[in-house]
């Protein structure tokens, strides 16, 4: 009796899985991967640390689909792993959510409540939530390691922040500068330019023409005032210059506004912004319009030497006036100008961004509502040329969403503009997914690089490790050791977070003041960046040099697209700054995660999907297709659960279908596992070619990171596995033939070794109850094996395209079928064939159109003649335009003017034909040069595409009608064996009634009827004959044999 497990068609995914990841932690399966390959090579994946803080979601399953799928696909070809988790633990988001908790509403807040009370709560936060986060990834099957998971808030990752953040000040390259940079008045703290490109929202925004009249040279001769745009009016408190293009030429313009005149200056190029009926008064280069005076629109804050024109190249003349109104204190371009010219540098808005409470009209106003009451002012002072509604992106905090504000203030700046060429360097030799990525998005982030601010002014972070003292002399500590070492103190157990590490002072080595640390933390991001050398504790932990050395530069990484901005450019421009090297060589850009109606999700819209319950529903491995298969991994995807269905049923419950039905029938026939060079079979050869092609294809496209390409030749040999192979070779299957036998599941053994990167969860499954089953000495689970060679010796592309013809041939009979109204079962007496490459197939493979399309006969459609067929002929114009390039017209009419019937048997008959075209010329056309349509006349049923044909003879004798009704009955008994549950091997007694012509068709071949069914006897039922309601009028009643006695 055989010990086969007859494995059920039905699967429950989710209960399986489940099985699964229990059958995986108790036998340590993840351990042993890793531990088997010791001493192999190693490549290396950095996981990008989570913050957990909040609860994870379905995009969060994304990144780690590819995360896992990679480093088990690395593992099977014999490469060693490591895959060490990490938690995000510090930054604003952190901060921010825990205000929100305590109900806080800004940094006074904090400060009353105190530092070291608000980072434990900090502290307590980013672990709320990791539970969830663990339990979300064991259940998707992403392993990784948790038991050793770095934490960027630990003071032994902290000391390697530190380590980094001295190497890059040795190097001159952290530096405090007075700067305006991004700032959001509400976390009151600077932003970097990476975090500034996250926040962008668009808003409706008042801009504003402004008078400024002019107070000294010949524009004030000429009573002229300076014609302003600007869209952010609350700047013009503090205008301080009025800048213009020192190439540009402007005009003086007199126009009449309501019954007044009055004299504008803007450029030349901007000057139908003041309408038709204007007068050019005079012009000037905007060189001879420098130092010229006015009068600034507004007196709320006293500047003084200002107010006066200043040259900068930077203006354009693409819209508003060409003259740009200067305010230091709010914008880089501004900055820097006005301080070239000297200029004070004035800032009437606090930190918290409230204009200074003594200011008139505005004080104590937050500065974004200040625009409405100083528009109202500048009206009342008859200096508001022009108010227009202006729609625009404008920068928010990326996790609070205030707006921000250009600020001026003291920060520290990593001068990564000083590495720029560097960074270019290693992105050009860095492997991007997609490949546009590298000279587009990214490639232009570093074209346009500037200064990264690296301090905030912040508590919940890596304190930035700088002391001063009041000299200024400054000194980058490296450890705590080190910083002990200064302070006299054992410092090798203290929490090197604030306040705690604000308190230690120390001796200045250069004048004996006492340093005391600057009061910053630093960007998360650069935690974050750090974490290939970081999460070792380079270099002060013992082991760790060798660790960071063996594993660096990462051979991938995998995050959604965003992060070119983000942790891609962190990771790249730290290990750039410290290493002289990019931190990764090869990573996989993913595209974000939408509502299968192509929104968003949110809880807003209430259409969040929950990791979880998505999993618990479908099953990861359904999930984990879908993601990695269903599109491309770049592009934006749509998640629903239809969607996740449907790649269930067309893929995965295919597989498993394939496998229940080689148990079912390897069990009946008591299968032997076998040597496969015997078998002669053309099929066999067929499908094993297809085999090792795609063990070859899947290989590649698993190296070069294309999930999609993967899924897509998976897809495809199920398909050919199951809707062809096992399809055409059932009745192998029924005899029990052992060469069929094994080469299914030679198929079903290596395909589930392909498809173990990919769902982990299910060939694990097939892997025990089928594969062990059988070979108890392989390997204990799929996910320690190696990924399957390809023979190429086996790889047949003739035969290949061979049974690809005939497929397509079987779909263009079965739309004849269906066009002519004809049932399949309904055996017709020929079919016609016309396509190329139809006289070289395999007689097998004929016999199979035959059996697809119930004919009994296959003939090529040029046998019928001319009286049958009619047949029309075009120029294939992409063949004979590569052939003949410019002549391809004239060749095209050529062919147009030949008999086609006679060209088309010729050709067939001699492979190629010459013919004469324009005044001279020769072309000698093959079959691949022409697209042949062949239409068979009156009682016939045609299909043609792309030049291949396959035509039906309708004409139905008393015969055929015989056997097609034959065919139905042995249909009908075949479905009533599947509802009454029996085994494939049961014999049984047969009942029956039917009408008068499909009584005497049974009765006529009942032998042939019983050796389909395996029925014994059969027995027919007159008084039944009335109750015979089926689609063809057959009462049936089946029974059981029992073959026991």
């Amino acid at each position: 009796m055989s010990t086969i497990k007859s494995l059920a068609p039905q699967i429950d995914l989710p209960a399986i899985e489940h099985q699964i990841l229990s059958f995986w932690e108790t036998q340590e399966i993840f351990r042993k991967s890793i531990a088997a390959r010791d001493g192999a090579p190693s490549w290396t994946f950095y996981e990008g640390p989570p913050t957990a803080n909040g609860k994870p979601g379905t995009h969060h399953i994304e990144a780690r689909v590819f995360k896992d799928l990679f480093p088990r696909y690395q593992t099977m070809k014999g490469n060693q792993v490591l895959r060490k988790a990490g938690w995000d633990c510090h930054g604003l988001p952190v901060e921010i959510a825990v205000e929100k908790q305590l109900g806080f509403n800004g940094k006074g807040d904090i400060e009353k409540y105190g530092i070291a009370k608000f980072n434990d709560e900090c502290r307590t936060s980013v672990q709320e939530h990791v539970g969830e986060f663990t339990a979300m990834t064991r259940r998707m099957g992403f392993w990784v390691d948790f038991d050793d998971a770095y934490w960027t808030m630990s003071p032994e990752y902290v000391e390697s922040v530190w380590w980094s953040l001295q190497q890059i000040w040795k190097k001159g390259l952290l530096v405090q500068d007075y700067r305006v940079a991004p700032y959001c008045p509400r976390c009151g703290t600077g932003l970097s330019d990476h975090e500034l490109s996250q926040g962008y929202e668009t808003i409706k925004d008042q801009s504003v023409y402004v008078r400024f009249p002019v107070t000294s040279g010949k524009l004030a001769e000429l009573s002229a005032s300076l014609l302003v745009w600007t869209t952010t009016p609350w700047t013009l408190v503090s205008n301080t210059a009025v800048a213009v293009n020192p190439k540009v030429e402007y005009q003086v313009i007199e126009i009449t506004a309501d019954e007044k005149i009055e004299r504008l200056v803007v450029a030349a190029n901007l000057a139908p912004i003041l309408g038709e009926d204007r007068k050019v008064i005079a012009s000037f280069i905007g060189s001879e319009l420098e130092h010229t005076k006015y009068s600034p629109p507004l007196d709320l804050v006293e500047i003084l030497d200002a107010h006066y024109i200043v040259l900068a190249d930077y203006v354009t003349v693409e819209d508003g006036t060409g003259l740009v109104h200067q305010s230091p204190a709010f914008g880089a371009d501004d900055f820097a100008v006005c301080r070239k010219y000297g200029l004070p540098v004035t800032n009437p808005i606090s930190p918290d961004g409230h204009f200074q409470e003594d200011l008139a009209i505005i004080g104590g106003t937050f500065f974004k509502d200040a625009d409405k009451p100083l528009i109202k002012e500048l009206k009342k002072r008859g200096l508001l040329f022009k108010q227009e509604q202006y729609e625009h992106s404008y920068p928010h905090c990326w996790r609070c969403h205030t707006a921000l504000m250009y600020y001026a203030q003291p920060s520290w700046y990593i001068r990564t503009t000083e590495i720029k060429e560097a960074l270019l360097r290693e992105n050009a030799n860095t492997n991007w997914h997609p490949e546009t990525i590298k000279t587009g998005r990214y490639g232009d982030w570093l074209n346009n690089n500037i200064d990264w601010a690296i301090s905030r002014n912040r508590y919940w972070g890596t304190p930035l490790p700088i002391w001063r003292c009041s000299n200024k002399h400054e000194i980058c500590i490296g450890s705590l050791a080190e910083l002990g070492e200064l302070a006299g103190a054992d410092l090798s157990k203290s929490d090197p977070h604030r306040p705690f590490v604000d308190d230690i002072n120390f001796k200045c080595a250069q004048c004996e003041e006492i340093a005391v640390r600057t009061p910053e933390v630093i960007d998360c991001w650069f935690d974050s960046g750090a974490m290939p050398f970081a999460q070792w504790g380079y270099p002060h932990k013992p082991g760790s040099i060798e660790k960071f050395e063996a594993s660096y530069p990462a051979d991938f990484i995998c995050e959604a697209i965003d992060q070119t901005r983000g942790w891609f450019y962190t990771l790249m421009t730290i290990g750039t700054l410290v290493f002289n090297k990019s931190s990764y060589e090869n990573v996989l850009c993913l595209g974000h995660i939408l509502d299968k109606d192509g929104r968003k999700m949110s809880k807003h819209l209430g259409n969040v999907l929950e990791p979880m319950p998505l999993m618990d529903q479908h099953g990861a491995d359904a999930v984990r297709w879908y993601m990695l298969a269903a599109g491309s991994p770049w592009s934006a995807r749509r998640v629903g659960h239809d969607a996740i269905s449907d790649v269930v049923r067309k893929t995965l419950l295919t597989y498993w279908n394939t496998v229940s039905f080689f148990t079912l029938y390897a069990r009946a026939s008591d299968f032997k596992l076998g040597d496969l060079s015997k078998s002669t079979s053309t099929m066999d050869r067929w499908i094993l070619s297809e085999l090792n092609a795609l063990i070859a294809k899947v290989d590649i496209a698993y190296a070069n990171f294309d999930s999609q390409e993967a899924g897509n030749l998976i897809g495809e040999f199920i398909d050919d596995l199951s809707n062809w192979y096992v399809r055409r070779s059932r009745r192998k299957f029924w005899d029990g033939e052992g060469a069929a036998l094994n080469t299914l599941y030679k198929c079903l053994k290596e395909l589930t070794l392909v498809m173990a990167p990919m769902v982990p969860f299910i060939t694990e499954h097939v892997w025990q109850e089928l594969i062990r089953n059988i070979e108890p000495a392989e390997f204990e689970s799929v996910h320690l094996a190696d990924f399957p060679a390809s023979n190429s010796a086996a790889i047949d592309e003739k035969l290949s395209n061979s049974v690809r013809l005939s497929r397509r041939l079987v779909e263009l009979g079965r739309s004849a079928r269906a066009d002519s109204k004809v049932k399949i079962r309904q055996p017709l007496a020929r079919a016609l064939v016309a396509a190329n490459g139809w006289s070289e197939m395999d007689l097998e493979i004929r016999s199979h159109i035959s059996d697809e399309l119930n004919v009994q006969s296959l003939e090529d459609i040029s046998s019928a003649g001319a009286d049958l067929v009619s047949i029309s002929v075009k120029a294939n114009f992409r063949s004979i335009g590569a052939k003949y390039g410019a002549d391809v017209q004239e060749i095209a009419q050529a062919i147009i003017n030949q008999d086609h019937t006679t060209l088309v048997a010729k050709i067939r008959a001699e492979h190629s034909v010459e013919i004469t075209f324009g005044s001279s010329g020769k072309a000698v056309i093959e079959i691949d040069d022409l697209v042949i349509t062949e239409t068979p006349k009156a009682g016939w049923s045609v299909a043609s595409h792309s030049g291949e044909s396959v035509a039906l003879d309708l004409t139905l004798t008393p015969e055929l009608i015989e056997a097609g009704l034959v065919r139905e009955a042995i249909r009908a008994i075949q479905e009533e064996r599947k509802q009454s549950g029996f085994d494939i091997s049961d014999r049984i007694h047969v009942k029956w009634a039917a009408g008068p012509d499909l009584k005497n068709a049974i009765n006529k071949n009942l032998a042939q009827i019983g050796e389909e069914v395996l029925a014994i006897d059969f027995a027919e039922v007159a008084e039944k004959e009335a109750l015979a309601e089926s689609d063809i009028g057959l009462w049936l009643e089946l029974k059981k044999i029992d073959q026991s006695k």
